[in-house]
């Protein structure tokens, strides 16, 4: 995918609406690839089930365990797919892949342009119930995105830039706080940041992501390609 240009308002930051226009297609072939890989798992599960010894068959903590992989498979499928060549090599050429691509890294700002805005969460278990409140510059809460339930793992999501009162907030930056909670109780939860990956350094272990004026990152600290 194509080089994001940023907005003037946040130099680093790719633009909301040229990031949406990809998500699209590229969550279209992940769930293709995610519904073969689990239909194949079923396959065998079924297998399995079908001919397994009568006087020892399988428990139920077995099956609920094979299940439990299945899930979190599925959940870090397509990271994985990203970035094992990268990970393998994790040299300058393979990573130059990635420059001018959207990022979600650990962080809690969000930069609201006309278009929108995108950030993040980060979950470590499933939850019933996820809540982003956007604050303003002056720390008074601007909207409240209720995502719904979610798995664990990354996840993206979209802010189309207006607030609970319905009027067009204005562009800048806010701050994201995420409130997630499983049958009433605390689920330990993230935000995650939009930036975008400039240039690719040599670091002592390899090569790792220059950010604009993020920083410099390592491979493991990106949390999701965006674009």
């Amino acid at each position: 995918m194509s080089a994001i240009s940023a907005p003037s308002t946040a130099p680093t930051t790719p633009r909301a609406d040229a990031i949406l226009a990809r998500l699209g297609g590229r969550q279209s072939s992940s769930a293709s690839a995610t519904d073969e890989m689990q239909n194949r798992f079923l396959t065998l599960l079924t297998t399995q089930l079908k001919n397994q010894d009568p006087l020892n068959p399988m428990d139920n903590a077995e099956v609920t365990s094979q299940l439990a992989q299945m899930s979190t498979v599925q959940g870090i499928e397509n990271l994985n797919k990203l970035f094992k060549q990268f990970l393998e090599t994790n040299s300058v050429s393979e990573l130059s892949a990635l420059v001018g691509r959207g990022v979600l890294i650990e962080g809690e700002r969000m930069a609201l342009t006309q278009a929108g805005g995108v950030g993040g969460v980060e979950l470590t278990q499933p939850a019933d119930q996820v809540v982003v409140t956007l604050f303003d510059a002056n720390g008074l809460p601007v909207r409240k995105l209720d995502l719904g339930a979610l798995e664990a793992g990354t996840h993206n999501f979209v802010w189309d830039g207006r607030a609970d009162d319905g009027q067009v907030a204005a562009p800048g930056t806010y701050r994201m706080v995420v409130e997630a909670k499983s049958n009433g109780d605390p689920v330990p939860a993230k935000t995650l940041q939009l930036a975008q990956v400039t240039a690719v350094v040599r670091g002592p272990n390899g090569a790792d992501l220059q950010l604009g004026s993020e920083g410099v990152y390592r491979l493991d600290e990106i949390k999701q390609v965006l674009s």
